[in-house]
């Protein structure tokens, strides 16, 4: 029998399910993930709720990936979803959003069982920063899962025991070409911002929301500028707390100290202009912002938060500091500043164990769970779609 007679493996339908579309890191997976499968593989759709957050939307499109609005339609988005479920013929429904994943896993259980699709959810966060009522849904729920990761041994660990043993940690990946191809845009991209030759630029890349910490970083950047006067601190991100956290600057006398970029799509561009990563959330799940600063050759100064002491080894690929803590944050910005030789080994070793992370091990695990759980045997196309 020639492949052209072998009987054809209908692709799998899948489900994905997130809160938004904006630039976040759990969003930027679900791009990658849809660049690298195959549409013979997989036939897959986005479910989101936050009609504010299309971000994301046109470049899934141009990916093959149909993105639907749960909200907005005259109808709640539950009724919305429950419909879908109805009506997708999915055979697996992946949550990457606590809420999501209560609620989705409930209404499966309304459908007629010969056609309910299995449940998949990824935790991206710790749970204590979840809101009680969605901590509970969660807990109360997560039985009902088909399978359940984990980005980090934290999170896994700040789970409820019972859901916790139930949960597969999965690291998650980047895209390495998109960080490789950018090492030549740091004069560039330093005289667009007019930033010194001999400034030491530390870059942060997280949404302004609470989990981050933002109060944290810009006290130790006030306390480390009085030793570092050519300190400079770039914030690559928005949120809802973009007038609060602007209102804190502007309380502390930071002036060009810290400047706000917002949303940028050259994130790789601003890496390879900076000199330090940082991370001062008092949460955090995987962030893959830092797995795409140690592939640009960056240090990191980060806080004990998520898989970070998974990852850096200490005076190695960078330094880690407690949480909540912006005295000892601005001393190990002291420390790296201070020392350019130490700075740039770390960023040599921190860039040469990166290679641990490659996003393609991530799609190839999700999708072999995917065949498993619905009982399909197909082949994983991981070629890029040009």
């Amino acid at each position: 029998m020639t492949d052209q007679d072998a009987p054809q493996v209908p692709p799998l339908r899948v489900l994905w399910l997130i809160k938004g579309l904006g630039p976040g890191g759990a969003e930027r997976l679900l791009v990658s993930f849809a660049r690298l499968v195959g549409r013979d593989s997989l036939s897959v759709e986005v479910g989101y709720v936050r009609p504010d957050k299309t971000q994301l939307v046109a470049e899934l499109a141009s990916l093959g990936v149909t993105s639907r609005p749960l909200s907005g339609d005259g109808h709640h988005w539950i009724a919305t979803l429950r419909k879908l479920l109805a009506t997708g013929g999915f055979d697996v429904v992946h949550a990457h959003s606590p809420l999501l994943a209560g609620v989705v896993r409930l209404l499966v259980r309304t459908l007629p069982q010969k056609t309910r699709p299995k449940v998949a959810t990824t935790e991206h966060n710790e749970w204590e920063s979840y809101a009680r009522r969605t901590r509970l849904l969660n807990a109360v729920t997560a039985p009902l899962d088909s399978h359940r990761w984990a980005v980090s041994r934290r999170v896994r660990a700040s789970m409820w025991p019972w859901v916790g043993k139930g949960t597969e940690v999965l690291i998650q990946g980047i895209e390495f070409d998109r960080f490789d191809a950018a090492a030549d845009a740091r004069q560039r991209i330093r005289r667009e911002l007019g930033i010194p030759h001999d400034a030491v630029v530390a870059v942060s890349v997280a949404n302004l929301r609470r989990p981050k910490d933002y109060p944290n970083l810009l006290r130790a950047t006030g306390v480390a500028r009085l030793e570092i006067p050519n300190f400079t601190v770039l914030v690559l991100g928005q949120g809802p707390l973009k007038e609060e956290i602007e209102g804190l600057h502007a309380e502390l006398g930071l002036g060009d100290s810290v400047r706000f970029l917002g949303f940028r799509s050259d994130v790789a561009d601003i890496l390879a202009a900076s000199d330090i990563f940082v991370i001062a959330s008092a949460y955090e799940g995987g962030p893959l912002s830092l797995i795409e600063a140690m592939r640009s050759g960056l240090p990191s100064v980060a806080t004990d938060v998520g898989f970070v002491s998974d990852v850096i080894e200490p005076g190695v690929h960078g330094l880690i500091v407690p949480t909540r803590n912006h005295r000892e944050l601005a001393k190990a910005f002291v420390t790296l500043c201070r020392d350019g030789d130490a700075r740039a080994a770390m960023g040599r070793a921190a860039r040469s164990v990166s290679g641990r992370f490659d996003i393609r091990e991530t799609v190839e695990r999700q999708m072999e769970v995917y065949r498993q759980l619905a009982g399909k045997a197909s082949s994983l196309n991981t070629s890029r779609n040009d």
